[in-house]
């Protein structure tokens, strides 16, 4: 019996990579989070109609840092991930095609109310961030 306690501790050490750290990059729960808080900010910025709810903004926000670090994630490794140019210029292309699969164009400010309005409609994790004015 005491032969097997040291093998199985060897055994779950030695299968760590299974709970290794992906990178922020493949961490599909904070991406989507983060594309939601980037989408409903550009929708905010160009709709003069549609505000952000900053405090729940602010909540969610928190809420995502703390689940990057419960994955195992230090707060240098999240704002790292942040500030990385190329990771804010892959989601800048996914909001991008997402704003355009969805009818809105930055010469109609009214398109991005139209989507806002939706979003707020559907209960999105998006429209949960907005407020209609």
């Amino acid at each position: 019996m005491r032969a097997i306690i040291p093998v199985t501790l060897c055994a779950v050490l030695a299968a760590g990579p299974v709970f290794a750290k992906t990178g922020l990059s493949q961490e599909k729960s904070i991406n989507d989070g983060l594309f939601a808080l980037a989408v409903a900010n550009e929708i905010r910025d160009y709709c003069p109609t549609i505000s952000a709810r900053l405090f729940k903004a602010y909540s969610f926000m928190r809420a995502l840092k703390r689940s990057a670090n419960e994955l195992g994630y230090a707060d240098n490794e999240i704002e790292a991930y942040i500030e990385n140019d190329d990771e804010k210029a892959k989601m800048r292309a996914r909001g991008e095609a997402y704003l355009k699969q969805n009818g809105v164009s930055y010469d109609d400010p009214q398109s991005f109310c139209t989507l806002g309005r939706a979003e707020i409609q559907k209960t999105s994790q998006i429209g949960a961030l907005l407020r209609a004015k």
